[in-house]
């Protein structure tokens, strides 16, 4: 218990300067490891919750924003909706498609905001090569797919316009489909796959892409529009070649208002739609998506480093706890210390400098561990690893205050005792 006071004593406590505060209180911790450390833990946690909480959610929607950004922010996304009946009455999905070609064609040639137009048609399918078999999903594209989807073949090539006329039965596989089916190192182009059981064959690998929440970009297959509507799928609308969807690129992202604005009245006029009849398309802006994910992952990330913020508040009151527990088992040396001279700020001194030692120590610790944990996840489930200056900061300012705040009552306590006492204390 009295491990720190011949040094003290042999000081002038009126004058002892910082370091020696620091080093007094760090020997006088030593002297308490396991009681020590346990105090830490609260902040270590705490720290180390607030630090790992933030860089993950930074990561993941930094990720996010490069998946989305990588398809294109100044792409707007034209998803075919449930056809009608004549009394407007909703035929459900999967009936009749509403979008054709021939809306996609028209858009392309009536909206001048918009620079690429392509339609796609949209089917999951069983793909087999030789013994190896996978469910995927095949794309039947137009020739610009690859630009208004930013999706080139890394090995090989896409298909052609005479492709394209005559409905060749031509396949670009997706790096996922390529190992799925080939294997890692086997050059698949010009080898031969089946596609619900008609033979494409495989003229292009695409480059990766990774993954775009659940879907992996990569595990796709694209051919022909002309061939998918005709061989795997059949034409079903009314009139022309049924598609999923058309993605129409502007020239930048200032125009892309305006190119919604008018692929939403080319097609209005086009399938006859007048108010107050209800749209049977959806438009979805890729600058939205990632608008209202980051707004919403922003969100999450503060409320769970609230929560993150509690655990910090328990260690905090952990530290008070055993300072206070401190002072009563270190009576007799308090009234020792004030007998040979120490003032009541030397003593208060002295408390508040093990409070902030623990507080920052425990933080350091904290920091260093909450850096590993978001290091670990960003390669485990692999986002991008992001680390702000901002909640280091934070984190270090975190820790010295709950230091200050816990240690200031037990400090008090320890200043006011009296000598007399203090020394008569067991």
């Amino acid at each position: 218990m009295l491990k720190g006071f011949y040094k003290f004593k042999a000081k002038n406590t009126r004058t002892m300067p910082l370091l020696e505060i620091l080093s007094m209180a760090a020997e006088t911790l030593w002297s308490n490891k396991l009681r020590t450390g346990l105090t830490m833990l609260g902040v270590i946690i705490g720290i180390a919750s607030v630090i790992a909480i933030t860089s993950v959610g930074q990561g993941v929607q930094k990720g996010v924003e490069q998946q989305i950004q990588a398809l294109g922010t100044d792409v707007l996304q034209v998803l075919a909706g449930a056809s009608r009946s004549g009394n407007n009455i909703s035929q459900g999905l999967g009936s009749t498609s509403t979008l054709t070609w021939e809306d996609a064609k028209a858009i392309a040639k009536e909206a001048p905001s918009a620079e690429i137009v392509s339609a796609y048609l949209q089917r999951n399918a069983q793909v087999v090569y030789g013994e190896q078999n996978t469910s995927t999903t095949i794309y039947g594209t137009d020739l610009n797919y690859p630009d208004a989807r930013n999706t080139y073949p890394q090995e090989g090539r896409y298909f052609t316009q005479e492709e394209l006329d005559n409905a060749a039965q031509v396949a670009v596989l997706g790096p996922t489909v390529q190992k799925t089916l080939f294997g890692d190192g086997v050059n698949p182009i010009d080898e031969t796959i089946r596609i619900q059981g008609e033979a494409y064959k495989v003229i292009g690998v695409t480059e990766p892409k990774g993954s775009q929440g659940p879907m992996d970009r990569d595990d796709q297959i694209f051919i022909p529009l002309t061939s998918m509507s005709g061989r795997l799928v059949g034409n079903n609308a009314l009139t022309g070649i049924s598609v999923s969807g058309v993605l129409v690129k502007a020239s930048n992202q200032q125009k892309l208002e305006a190119a919604q604005f008018q692929v939403t009245n080319i097609l209005r006029l086009r399938h006859n739609i007048y108010p107050p009849q209800v749209d049977d398309f959806r438009l979805t802006n890729q600058a939205d998506i990632v608008s209202t994910f980051t707004n919403v992952v922003g969100l999450f990330t503060v409320m769970v480093v609230a929560i993150a913020g509690i655990s910090l508040v328990v260690g905090g009151i952990g530290i008070a706890n055993i300072m206070l527990v401190s002072v009563v088992e270190r009576t007799r040396e308090i009234g020792i210390r004030k007998a040979v001279g120490a003032t009541n700020s030397a003593i208060l001194n002295q408390f508040l400098a093990e409070a902030i030692v623990i507080s920052i120590v425990g933080g350091c610790i904290g920091m260093g561990s909450g850096v590993v944990i978001a290091f670990a996840a960003a390669n485990i489930f692999r986002f991008p690893f992001v680390i702000s200056i901002l909640s280091i900061i934070a984190g270090f300012g975190l820790s010295l205050t709950v230091g200050l705040i816990a240690g200031v009552i037990p400090a008090r306590n320890a200043a006011k005792l009296d000598p007399i006492t203090a020394l008569r204390s067991d």
